[in-house]
């Protein structure tokens, strides 16, 4: 079961993938400054996986204006999220959990994604200034989407 609201977030620091190199994320940064919206989700170029993070892109003046940071979380290498990223043109940083130490952290990852086992779960969590869980939402079915509507309202 997924970490649930009103847990103390667990603190990470994952790795992001540019054109200028390897850049670090870490919540910890965020904590006391901005709530944070993170979305794990299962594979970069896949086509529900792109639809989602594409929306969301689209709509980041939202979160900004929420005071929110975006950051999505794969366990996919970072240089395939770079790819992605670029591709599919998403305007926040897609962080590489390729140890599963995050994943494992906020515990969603999956037994089974088509036959594969330690892959992130479609999740969405928003942390709050404080560092505490305001919003948590794990599915076991892939094509399930976090409800956006209910994540926005917890953020105003």
């Amino acid at each position: 079961m997924a970490i649930p609201v009103n847990s103390k977030a667990p603190t990470f620091t994952l790795k992001r993938k540019t054109l200028d190199g390897f850049e670090n994320f870490s919540l910890s940064d965020n904590i006391g400054k901005k709530k944070t919206l993170i979305l794990f989700f299962p594979a970069a170029f896949s086509g529900i996986c792109q639809d989602e993070l594409c929306s969301v892109s689209g709509g980041l003046d939202q979160y900004e204006s929420l005071d929110a940071d975006v950051v999505g979380i794969s366990t996919d290498l970072p240089f395939a999220l770079e790819a992605f990223g670029r591709v599919a043109q998403i305007g926040f940083p897609l962080l590489s959990d390729y140890n599963r130490e995050v994943s494992t952290a906020y515990d969603v990852l999956s037994d089974d994604f088509i036959g594969y086992k330690g892959v992130a779960k479609r999740s969405a969590f928003v942390i709050d200034k404080d560092g505490t869980v305001i919003f948590s939402s794990s599915s076991d079915d892939p094509r399930q989407l976090p409800d956006f509507e209910a994540i926005q309202a917890v953020l105003k």
